[in-house]
């Protein structure tokens, strides 16, 4: 770790055989540091509560006695527990799981991407969409926001008809920025992409009302793929469970690329439990929603910028120096994330206690 707790860059012996395409990377990371405030990585900031804690001690106390046993290899109950969380008529087949969103989309990347075959994103958006392209073979292509964040149908077709990639990445709400796409910008991206394309949903339960969701377009799409993860919504980070909705010949794809037992039978438990305590566990979504339109109308009256967020986290900036904000935010405490456009920072939304503490510590640090 350097000081400002980032990972320093991978070294290598020069007799070390690795791929040329990797040397010089660094390993993925958001800062992990030891503050009073944490608010750097888009987590749910309320625990479980004693009663689904419980919950989930016993659930796990029931199959302990058989973890001598490889666990259900394609996850079907907790698959169609997913299915009728997702509703939209959705079945256990059109359900995919994994250890968190990154294997999802490594495996779309194995299964669709690869040597001479390209992907295409619109950054800044989820950085880890070009990392795990790069790392499976694949050609990258950044194609490029608006300068709002937002992407406008057209610009999104005129790419994609130019480039004609294997995948697009679609991400709404967008990481780092918030944003969300219009149902008809990726409904005009489904006319035109020659190959998969994948809406990125990871914060769609934070969403504003009446903003859609991608789900609604995969009857007659078999090329869409959308995905989501139990690590922001459902506060379950710490499980690692990502998972997709698609046509069933997508999951029978991915299948074949898929590694044999990749979810274990402790983590399909722990998922199962939080799906059926979802209620308690989304309870607090409205209130962070609340809290992330407060923080965005008091940043926008302190004269910052500020992108519009459908997610639990909010973009704002412009700072000539922005590692000088930040730094000076966290010597009073709090962590935010240094991420996305130059001038920008991110903060996670948490706690009414803990974004006293930001604005506090921001107020300090301009």
């Amino acid at each position: 770790m350097t000081k400002n707790g980032e990972q320093a860059g991978a070294t290598f012996s020069t007799d070390l055989p690795i791929r040329d395409d990797l040397r010089g990377r660094e390993p993925y990371g958001a800062p992990q540091l030891d503050v009073p405030v944490r608010l750097n990585t888009n987590e749910n900031p309320y625990p479980p509560s004693p009663r689904l804690v419980d919950a989930l001690s016993r659930a796990v106390a029931e199959i302990a006695g058989g973890l001598n046993r490889y666990p259900d290899r394609d996850a079907l109950e907790l698959r169609k527990d997913l299915a009728d969380y997702l509703g939209n008529g959705l079945t256990a087949r059109q359900l995919w799981a994994a250890n968190g969103s990154n294997e999802i989309i490594q495996q779309i990347l194995q299964a669709f991407g690869g040597s001479g075959r390209t992907a295409l994103g619109f950054e800044p958006s989820y950085s880890m969409h070009p990392i795990i392209t790069a790392v499976s073979g694949t050609g990258w292509i950044n194609a490029h926001r608006d300068e709002d964040f937002g992407l406008e149908a057209a610009r999104a077709v005129a790419a994609i008809e130019e480039h004609r990639p294997d995948i697009v990445f679609l991400t709404s709400p967008n990481n780092p920025t918030g944003t969300a796409l219009r149902l008809e910008a990726i409904e005009a991206v489904l006319r035109v992409a020659p190959g998969m394309v994948v809406v990125d949903e990871a914060y769609a339960e934070f969403r504003r009302e009446g903003t859609p969701s991608a789900l609604s377009l995969l009857p007659g799409n078999p090329r869409l793929i959308v995905t989501r993860t139990m690590s922001k919504a459902f506060a379950m980070a710490g499980t690692r469970v990502g998972y997709l909705a698609a046509d069933p010949s997508v999951v029978d794809a991915l299948q074949l690329v898929r590694l044999p037992y990749h979810l274990s039978a402790v983590t399909q438990t722990v998922a199962r439990t939080a799906i059926a305590y979802r209620d308690e566990l989304l309870g607090a979504v409205e209130a962070l929603r609340a809290e992330r339109d407060g923080l965005v109308g008091w940043l926008r009256g302190e004269g910052l910028e500020v992108a519009d967020s459908d997610a639990n986290f909010v973009l704002f900036g412009r700072f000539t120096d922005r590692r000088r904000v930040w730094q000076g935010i966290l010597d009073h405490g709090v962590l935010i994330r240094e991420v996305g456009p130059p001038e920008w920072l991110r903060v996670s939304v948490g706690t009414p206690e803990e974004m006293a503490a930001f604005r506090a510590a921001l107020k300090e640090s301009r």
